[in-house]
């Protein structure tokens, strides 16, 4: 399976805020482009560089040779690979499907299965990195799926990220994207705990970052969004909601092998908290607000 540049055209569903950057960058590597967001304004910018407009999930997926999606919630995703005007019924056989959505291992596997009976090629690709992962190209992208699917997208994948890997099988993306959250779920309350410890003694903590951040402690989290805690810049990079929806999604995960996640649970307890006080909109990093009250 081998795609060319100039034949293939990239389907890309869902452009948000990572999701215009990442369609953004295939523009720039020459290829046709064409996209579908709820909100048409969300997309005029990927407009101007030359996008192509489409009115259904379904016109997307009759012209395109790989389809791209990047929404908001497990509903979404369903709704959009299997609904009656969904891709997986109206793409063209042989059709390359990449789900990079932050969505359920089981529907991964189930979009998976009905893909195959299409004769569609199906991979869940979660990523890592944030807005700025995906404004800079270097997002992780964790992926679930065949072998000789991976290998014939994967040139696609590394124009939006520099750390791609196959995890195996379908689903395998989202489960490692869900230790990726439950990784970063405790992490946050360590980096905001920091902060305010470090307010608290009378330090500059702009000046703490420059010494733990380089340091054993340090994290992504740490470097780029302690910052913008400090600035009091709360906007998203990552909705408060999305980080919600994909701990929920991790807890169930995790009920259903056994395993305990109590820093999980805290973590999303604090975030809920922020969220019924309608701040679900903030990014992340406004978790500081929690040790501030």
């Amino acid at each position: 399976m081998t795609l060319q540049t100039k034949e293939t055209v990239i389907g890309f569903v869902g452009t948000g805020v990572m999701g215009k950057s990442m369609a953004s960058h295939f523009l720039k590597a020459g290829y046709s482009v064409v996209v579908y967001t709820r909100t048409k304004a969300k997309a005029e910018d990927l407009l101007a560089q030359g996008a192509v407009w489409k009115e259904h999930v379904s016109e997307v997926a009759q012209a395109s040779d790989v389809i791209i999606t990047m929404v908001g919630y497990p509903s979404d995703v369903e709704e959009v690979y299997l609904g009656a005007g969904g891709i997986v019924p109206h793409a063209k056989p042989g059709s390359f499907l990449i789900d990079m959505t932050t969505s359920k291992p089981s529907l991964a596997k189930k979009i998976y299965e009905e893909a195959k009976k299409h004769d569609l090629h199906s991979l869940d690709a979660p990523v890592s990195g944030g807005d700025i992962g995906a404004r800079e190209a270097r997002l992780t992208i964790m992926v679930g799926g065949d072998q000789e699917a991976f290998d014939a997208v994967e040139p696609l994948l590394k124009i939006m990220g520099t750390n791609v890997v196959l995890q195996g099988g379908p689903g395998a993306g989202q489960h490692t994207k869900m230790c990726n959250q439950i990784a970063i779920a405790t992490n946050m309350i360590g980096v905001c705990e920091a902060i305010s410890y470090a307010k608290k003694a009378g330090l500059d903590p702009s000046r703490v970052l420059e010494s733990i951040a380089a340091g054993a402690a340090g994290s992504w989290s740490l470097s780029n969004l302690a910052p913008r805690m400090i600035a009091g810049n709360f906007d998203p990079g990552f909705y408060i909601k999305h980080f919600i929806k994909d701990m929920g999604i991790a807890l169930e995960a995790a009920k259903e092998m056994g395993l305990l996640t109590p820093g999980l649970e805290l973590s999303k307890s604090l975030y809920d908290e922020l969220a019924a006080k309608g701040m679900e909109d903030n990014g992340t990093q406004a978790l500081i607000k929690w040790f501030e009250k």
